[in-house]
């Protein structure tokens, strides 16, 4: 007797549903982009109990007839792809044909479509088909999802709590809103708005919509074209940045996909600009030959392989790091977010001119338990005209921020220098300033052709562990290029009797058992770019002035004419800021000579 047979189609598409369907978003996921690929322009998602109990999805898509509406349900049925050749060429979000088969097979489904003329309602629970007959023409397609998992008990046990699934849900939404200007979004749970957008085809409304003032008013515009990739959309300033990586979106040939490569390649463009366990958000849409793609490789369509990953890469590290070398970085200190600062502020003796409105400070006074904060909601236009467009001009406003003329006033705590300029007061962190000054220093010595050498009287030895030591004896050409000449010196120890005259006098010894570390942990995977940069980090991390410790006003002039000098004198080498800026009219807020 066989014991191999052919499984039924509702247990084959219950084993599907494990892999397609992993939790309340993968349905929402696999509902929505049914309706992108339907051409709908509006698209509302209502979800009871999280989506536990309910999840519906209408759109005004194309629609289906009967004769569709019924195969859509089928196993492996698709309207996307006819033959082997257009897996090469795959425009749409969904093209296996296995979304739908699958979630009929572990719920109760509901569909109503229609092309404009007639309608179908078909009912489906737990595979089995119930109800198929006419219903009211509506053009477009409402679908809803009731119980889900109730014939698969396992898979519901572990879903997560609704506050979880439905967060899971609202991210998604957001990303797909971010890749769909062009479609208006709803998103609902229990009759409570969650998500809109506008579908105007802006994609910075998009952001404003999804984010709010903050972020899109803090967007920097990328725009680039190679004859492999277009890339377009939006990064932020460092000022805007978050604990995690979920607001990295990124979106190719209108897909959003979760790529390590890409996400890694943004972030080191963000290298020196931010500290390495915050990330930004970005929002970048790559445009590329289907071809030189493929999304078929997970279930969920979530990654997609590049056959041009590297020369990608390489593309995004740059642009990103160029983008934010031409925007002024200085990060602005506001008293209150929500309120605009008057254009023009002049002080005459006790008189504040305020947009030619003259008030004597009397009038400026007020009790401070009758201070009333105005809350303003910040438009979208606000927000546009503060975003700067990736181009020249921006480099011009990049040079003027290097030219200020800043005269120290004091030193606080030995750490923060306060200095006066044109703009208002400007606090400096002592360290980070002296630090990016370093950095910039020790990275131009390294690029330089000859390497200039100091002779060490005594050679300074370090004994390692077998294994550390191998590390370091195959990577010996990396130290000479840097300018240290080294030896075996016994066994599983090395000798420096050379190093590069960009190392400070008196802490060879420390900066030379750094670099050492910095090599040992990234032996395993090298990069040479990013190990040159650890190195500048590090070495001019610790040649620099520290916090708390004593300069003179002096030395305080120097640190910020030589910062001022630098090509991004905004952060320190490991990015955080180097300034801080409180303007006039912020400050005369904060002691309430302004009321406004």
């Amino acid at each position: 007797m066989t014991r191999i047979h052919v499984m039924s189609d509702t247990l084959a598409n219950k084993i599907a549903a494990g892999e397609v369907v992993e939790r309340i978003a993968s349905v929402v996921k696999e509902l929505v982009e049914n309706s992108i690929d339907a051409k709908s322009k509006n698209i509302i998602v209502d979800l009871i109990d999280a989506g536990t109990k309910e999840i519906k999805v209408t759109d005004d898509g194309v629609g289906m007839d009967k004769e569709d509406a019924l195969l859509a349900f089928e196993r492996h049925a698709t309207s996307k792809i006819k033959k082997d050749e257009d897996l090469f060429f795959i425009n749409t979000l969904g093209f296996r044909g296995e979304a739908l088969a699958s979630i009929a097979s572990v719920s109760k489904v509901d569909l109503r479509t229609s092309e404009g003329e007639v309608g179908t309602h078909v009912h489906i629970e737990g595979g089995k088909l119930i109800e198929n007959e006419e219903c009211d023409a509506r053009r477009g397609t409402i679908i809803t999802i009731d119980d889900l998992f109730y014939n698969t008990p396992a898979r519901l046990k572990y879903l997560k709590s609704d506050s979880t699934e439905l967060a899971n849900v609202t991210q998604y939404m957001e990303k797909l809103a971010l890749a769909n200007p062009s479609i208006s979004f709803t998103l609902t749970s229990n009759e409570r708005k969650i998500i809109y957008t506008s579908g105007s085809g802006d994609l910075l409304k998009v952001i404003h919509e999804v984010y709010g003032y903050t972020v899109s008013s803090n967007m920097i515009e990328i725009n680039y074209s190679s004859d492999d990739f277009d890339i377009s959309g939006y990064i932020c300033k460092p000022v805007v940045l978050k604990s995690n990586r979920n607001h990295m979106t990124t979106i190719v040939n209108g897909r959003v996909v979760k790529n390590a490569d890409i996400n890694r390649a943004i972030n080191d463009g963000y290298f020196n600009h931010k500290p390495d366990i915050k990330y930004p958000v970005v929002v970048l849409n790559i445009e590329t030959d289907p071809t030189l793609i493929d999304v078929n490789i997970h279930p969920s369509k979530a990654d997609i392989k590049f056959s041009k990953l590297e020369e990608l890469t390489e593309i995004l590290k740059r642009i990103v790091d160029e983008a934010l070398r031409k925007t002024l970085l200085v990060r602005e200190m506001e008293i209150n977010a929500n309120v605009v600062a008057p254009s023009v502020i002049i002080k005459e003796d006790n008189i504040l001119k305020e947009d030619g409105l003259f008030k004597t400070e009397e009038q400026l006074q007020m009790d401070y338990t009758k201070v009333e904060v105005n809350e303003v909601k910040h438009t979208f236009e606000e927000a546009k005209e503060n975003v700067i467009a990736s181009s020249d001009e921006t480099k011009e406003i990049n040079e003027d921020i290097k030219r200020l003329d800043l005269t120290p006033k004091g030193i606080v705590m030995q750490t923060f220098i306060i200095a006066e300029g044109e703009g208002g007061m400007y606090i400096i962190d002592q360290h980070a300033a002296h630090e990016r000054i370093n950095y910039e220093m020790v990275q131009k010595k390294m690029k330089e052709a000859t390497v200039n050498k100091k002779i060490m009287l005594f050679p300074l030895t370090y004994e390692f562990n077998p294994s550390d030591y191998q590390l370091l004896i195959n990577k010996k050409d990396v130290l000479e290029e840097l300018g240290f000449t080294i030896e075996e010196f016994g066994i599983n120890t090395i000798a420096v009797k050379e190093h590069p005259d960009w190392l400070r006098e008196g802490y060879e010894d420390v900066l030379i058992k750094s670099i050492f570390d910095i090599l040992i942990e990234d032996a395993t995977k090298f990069d040479r770019m990013k190990f040159l940069n650890r190195v500048a980090a590090t070495t001019a991390c610790k040649m620099s002035v520290r916090a708390h410790e004593y300069i003179s006003l002096e030395q305080a002039k120097i640190i910020l004419d030589d910062l001022f000098k630098c090509d991004n004198p905004y952060n320190c080498a490991h990015g955080r800021p180097t300034i801080v800026n409180y303007s006039a009219y912020e400050l005369d807020r904060m002691f309430k000579r302004v009321m406004n």
